[in-house]
């Protein structure tokens, strides 16, 4: 197998027993500690070096996806439960209602002193520690 050929297989990759595509995470929904749906993860934010990924932006507010409302989410703070089909977190939606967010169609300014903010809120250490 060439080069070539590996590269077109691995693209069309979406998940293994421990991979996931990212196309396959964004939509995915994300449940609390109570087991009720909190909301979905909108997209992964990779951190660029490592490539860790170090936030899921979780949506949810408004109405049909408008007026909506986003909350960075240290990925440390989920856990894919199989039984769900989603990830599951240690958090109740009023915990992440009162979390760092950004509205609507807003532009988030991802830089380190608004991921202190984030990484501080929800108690873990930051991605770049």
């Amino acid at each position: 197998m060439t080069y070539q050929d590996t590269n077109r297989q691995d693209a069309d990759i979406k998940e293994t027993h421990d991979l996931i595509a990212s196309d396959k995470v964004e939509g995915t929904r994300v449940y609390g500690q109570d087991g009720k749906h909190i909301g979905s993860i909108e997209r992964v934010i990779l951190e660029k070096r490592s490539g860790r990924v170090s936030y899921a932006v979780l949506g949810f507010g408004g109405f049909l996806g408008i007026g909506e409302d986003h909350y960075p989410l240290p990925w440390a703070k989920l856990s894919y439960d199989e039984n769900l089909g989603g990830y599951r977190t240690d958090l109740t939606r009023e915990q992440v209602e009162n979390a760092p967010k950004y509205e609507g169609e807003d532009e988030y300014d991802w830089n380190k002193e608004n991921g202190r903010r984030v990484y501080d809120y929800y108690g873990v250490p930051p991605y770049w520690m």
